[in-house]
């Protein structure tokens, strides 16, 4: 089994905590069902959040998804002129015997702007 890596980010409409919750929840969930992922396939996951958000951590999310025993961290992302407001990006270390290139990415509403190339 491989280890691969998946990316993934969510615009926030406002900084509070319950729409983050629901925002990122939406987001992890989407990465695994997009991808075929359970829980037992995940190795960690890195959560980054702009500058602009601060009412609770990403990581939230994915406990009260049930992922319990998966390694988490939260970072915050550079604050860079002109980045967009409000973003929450993962990046999850997965096992998984898909190839590189079949690896789905997550980019949800606005945020898809951020990765043309890869955004499904």
């Amino acid at each position: 089994m491989a280890v691969r890596a998946v990316r993934g980010a969510v615009q926030l409409e406002r900084d509070d905590p319950g729409h983050m919750a629901e925002q990122v929840g939406a987001l992890l969930t989407a990465v695994l069902e997009r991808n075929g992922l359970t829980a037992d396939d995940l190795i960690s996951i890195w959560f980054t959040a702009t500058p602009d958000l601060h009412s609770d951590f990403p990581a939230v999310a994915a406990r009260r998804l049930g992922l319990v025993d998966v390694p988490l961290i939260c970072a915050q992302e550079l604050d860079i002129e002109g980045a967009m407001p409000r973003v929450v990006r993962i990046l999850a270390h997965i096992e998984s015997d898909q190839p590189r290139a079949d690896i789905t990415h997550v980019y949800l509403g606005a945020a898809a702007a951020l990765r043309k190339d890869i955004a499904q």
